[in-house]
């Protein structure tokens, strides 16, 4: 037999069974305690039987007129008769007898004392200078039958106590073990990037010093991950002057010189610095993904914060090529506006960047909560948009863009408890892409 994997049913078992191996040990004891000491009652009840019996034979025996005469007693009321006697002279002619008395159970005469046979114990006695001699026997059934009530009357009981102290033990396990359930809970409650500690301080003192360590464990885990946090947000901040600074002087260089091939080269550098720009503020925006505050305390329309990122994208896209769709109520969520706006304008960016030229990106908020951005464009093979949400994945090898987009859309769908998923082709389509994002936490406007 297997032991249970969990603490409470190793404890609730390895206590049953000590406590049934117990039980039934002392029972057993106690069980051969009781019947040794029955053993002692029942001689001593057999040797007084011939000690009471054999003056009284002796008597009525001398008194008779003819010596030799066999007699047996007869029975005022029906009885069990446990104890059988018979008493004889020296020549083993039987005097007297009980009524029941089977002289074939009583072996020749071979002393004072007890005596044991197949079937019965037996005590000897003598009087009147060993010329009178009882022999009681008592039959080995009845005291094996004392003892096996005994043996019930010790066993029965633990069929009905057992249960009741196995179900009490449970309990007291399951009770004393509420603490590590609750510190359970409390564990597997956080999500995927809440590193803060959990609570022990109703531990148990053999635990508590397992749950201080992950707590340290954890606590060195968070300074890690906001150190990287911090180093990619700085980093990102701290290039943005000097790259705004390369990028005034490319155009610089561009405006006043008048060779075709610096023009070009200066052309060059200037892109090359616009995309380092962009990495800079995707890698701002993964920080703030992966490190901020996602949700607030109260809840906002978010509507207002769609129209004002896809205006914004389209005076740069050009007309016609972004399609919103908002429903007419409001749309209630405690989903931080600037999460929700860098998530929005990635997936935004990310469907102009690589979707067909041209073809229009159409933009839909469900009243659900649901976000959902399309566009035209090559069917994606299922491999490759496994790894699209990773960081610095693209769907081919065009580098314009950087590889954070769907990435950064993915931290802030695990840190929200929210569900994104892409797919290719789009619903309802042959080609194409689609990228879906369900909000969690969205309240409906009353």
């Amino acid at each position: 037999m297997r032991a249970p994997r969990s603490l409470q049913g190793r404890l609730g078992l390895w206590l049953g069974v000590a406590l049934t191996l117990l039980w039934v040990l002392a029972a057993s004891v106690t069980a051969l305690i009781a019947r040794g000491e029955i053993e002692e009652v029942f001689d001593s009840a057999l040797q007084e039987t011939a000690q009471r019996i054999l003056p009284l034979a002796v008597v009525d025996i001398l008194n008779r007129e003819e010596a030799g005469i066999s007699q047996r007693l007869a029975t005022i009321r029906g009885h069990d008769e446990f104890f059988t006697y018979i008493v004889r002279d020296d020549q083993g002619r039987i005097l007297l007898q009980s009524h029941t008395a089977d002289p074939g159970v009583f072996p020749v005469w071979d002393g004072t004392g007890f005596r044991q046979t197949a079937t019965h114990r037996l005590y000897n006695d003598e009087a009147v200078q060993g010329t009178i001699r009882i022999t009681v026997a008592e039959p080995l059934d009845h005291r094996a039958g004392v003892a096996r009530e005994i043996q019930m009357g010790l066993g029965l009981p633990l069929l009905v106590v057992l249960p009741v102290a196995l179900l009490a033990i449970m309990l007291a396990v399951r009770a004393s073990l509420a603490p590590l359930r609750q510190f359970r809970d409390r564990l597997s409650a956080r999500g995927a990037r809440d590193l803060s500690p959990v609570g022990s301080a109703d531990l148990p003192i053999e635990v508590a010093p397992l749950a201080d360590a992950m707590n340290g464990l954890l606590a060195r885990l968070e300074a890690a991950f906001e150190a990287e946090r911090s180093f990619a947000a700085n980093a990102a901040h701290e290039l943005r002057t000097p790259l705004a600074g390369a990028i005034a002087q490319a155009q610089r260089l561009q405006a006043e010189t008048r060779d075709a091939d610096t023009k070009a080269r200066a052309a060059e550098i200037e892109a090359t610095l616009k995309r380092l720009t962009r990495l800079a503020e995707r890698l701002l925006q993964l920080a703030r993904a992966e490190g901020g505050r996602l949700r607030r305390d109260v809840a906002a329309d978010l509507r207002p914060v769609a129209r004002l990122i896809v205006d914004d994208l389209a005076r740069v896209a050009g007309p016609g090529r972004l399609l919103l769709t908002l429903p007419d109520n409001a749309i209630m969520s405690d989903l931080d506006p600037d999460a929700f706006a860098i998530l929005l304008r990635n997936l935004i960016e990310n469907a102009l960047r690589y979707g067909q030229p041209g073809s229009p990106v159409e933009v839909s908020l469900a009243i659900d909560g649901t976000l959902t951005v399309t566009n035209d464009g090559p069917v994606i093979p299922a491999e490759d948009l496994e790894r699209l949400t990773k960081r610095f994945e693209r769907a081919n090898s065009d580098t314009r863009g950087s590889g954070l987009g769907l990435a950064i859309v993915r931290s802030i769908a695990d840190r929200t408890g929210s569900s994104f998923e892409i797919r290719s082709p789009r619903t309802s389509s042959e080609a194409g892409f689609e990228a879906r994002f369900r909000m969690m936490g969205q309240k409906r406007a009353e």
